[in-house]
């Protein structure tokens, strides 16, 4: 059995065995006492130490692989107008899909009203959430656009301001001809490298996952879910319409080779569903990409931009969060602005990845705006982890969906592989040809 199939179901398997064993855990600990809660907290903290060191892997391996990927897909590109013409389609494209996210949140939450009903007082005007609004603005965005350090850069995993560097860097690695081609064969030699380290960080992907459902579901136990299982199911339900619509526009355009899509993805969707990190999905992500057909000078290309300007299942879930709430406290928002908030969402939304819970951040930013309150974030947070894991998914989707997209227009999608076979000792990766070449 393939190495690729096998770990797919070792996932699967983790993530049942980390949901039965984190309602055991609840169920065997929690009586309702102050001291059952924090025994259960500090259970948890233990079991997602596993989980945490995972995710430190992941990072480890994000920006070398962003870097070198990246540089070496415009080094193959061979001349700038390409790259231009990719750049241009690529975030018109994340346009389109930024906004039908947006719209959807809108449309499904005002729809199915989740938050009416609840009735809740308005808390007094110093009532604070704990989510640092400071943290995210348009001045920082565009400040940090690109880097004083690509070192500092790399060292915090700034997605966006690495891409800067790496495209300046391969752009200038294509102009200098062959005196750079010596760095391209290196930077070539560096993809292998983080690939074949890629593998080696995957294999411990089952135990995080385990630990990761774990720690949540002890903590928080079922009846959390149950407790807001309206707003819950509602957003799971505005998730699946969304990647019906992503996977039939892609349909559209690509043609009837979509239905594989999934089918190559499927490993990094449960990897992202399950430790709630769209980030842990990328290096499986472009491998599967790969094997689909995508040239890797346009995934390394459209993937890390699609981090920072692509996120469709978090930009839903803004515009869905925000109406939740007003919708909780009674608070009437007219058609006019709604649509000013899905504006605002739209703009203050990109370059988020690398802020810590990012999505919490630009929507307690955008409900002062709007006069709702910051405190009621703490609604949503009990089940922001659960909510988490399904957009984090869709986000892995999303970008796969665009990749995809871009290369037809390209009209550089090459021949499939098989889905279910693997090199056993590295991740399928195809030879890169010289220089120059339309299919690196």
């Amino acid at each position: 059995m393939a190495l690729a199939k096998r770990l797919t179901q070792f996932i699967l398997i983790a993530l049942v065995l980390g949901l039965i064993t984190g309602w055991a855990l609840n169920y065997a600990i929690d009586d309702g006492s102050p001291a059952s809660a924090e025994r259960l907290k500090s259970i948890a903290e233990y079991l997602s130490i596993v989980t945490a060191l995972f995710l430190r892997l992941i990072k480890m391996i994000i920006a070398p692989l962003v870097f070198s990927t990246l540089v070496t897909g415009i080094a193959h590109m061979g001349d700038i107008a390409a790259l231009g013409r990719v750049a241009v389609r690529s975030l018109g494209w994340f346009i389109g899909a930024s906004l039908v996210s947006l719209t959807l949140g809108l449309i499904i939450v005002t729809a199915l009203h989740p938050g009416i009903g609840l009735n809740l007082p308005i808390p007094p005007a110093t009532a604070a959430s704990g989510v640092e609004t400071a943290a995210f603005n348009l001045k920082d965005f565009v400040a940090h656009l690109v880097p004083a350090s690509i070192f500092e850069a790399m060292s915090t995993n700034e997605i966006l301001p690495i891409v800067i560097f790496s495209c300046f860097f391969g752009v200038a690695l294509t102009a200098v001809g062959d005196k750079g081609k010596p760095i391209v064969r290196g930077v070539e030699a560096l993809v292998k490298v983080m690939l074949q380290l890629t593998d080696y960080v995957m294999r411990f992907a089952p135990f995080a996952v385990f630990t990761a459902v774990a720690s949540a579901l002890a903590e928080k136990g079922p009846t959390i879910i149950l407790t807001l299982g309206k707003f819950v199911g509602s957003f799971y339900l505005g998730l699946a319409i969304l990647w019906t619509l992503l996977i039939a526009a892609c349909f559209v355009i690509v043609g009837p080779r979509t239905r594989h899509l999934v089918r190559y993805i499927r490993d990094p969707i449960v990897l992202a569903f399950s430790t709630a990190s769209s980030e842990a999905a990328y290096p499986r992500t472009l491998e599967a990409l790969d094997r689909f057909g995508v040239p890797p000078r346009i995934a390394s290309f459209v993937l890390p931009l699609g981090y920072s300007f692509n996120l469709d299942g978090s930009m839903m879930y803004m515009t869905f969060a925000t109406i939740f709430i007003a919708q909780a406290y009674g608070i009437d928002l007219s058609l006019g602005q709604e649509i000013t908030m899905l504006l605002v969402l739209m703009i203050t939304s990109k370059g988020m990845a690398g802020v810590p819970r990012a999505s919490l951040v630009v929507i307690a930013a955008t409900m002062s705006m709007f006069k709702i309150p910051e405190a009621g974030l703490l609604l949503i947070l009990a089940v922001d982890h659960f909510l988490d894991m399904g957009r984090s998914a869709t986000n892995v989707v999303g970008n796969a969906v665009a990749a995809s997209v871009v290369a037809r227009w390209e009209g550089t999608l090459d021949p499939e592989e098989p889905a279910d076979i693997e090199p056993p000792h590295a991740p399928s990766h195809r030879p890169l040809p010289p220089a120059g070449s339309d299919h690196f």
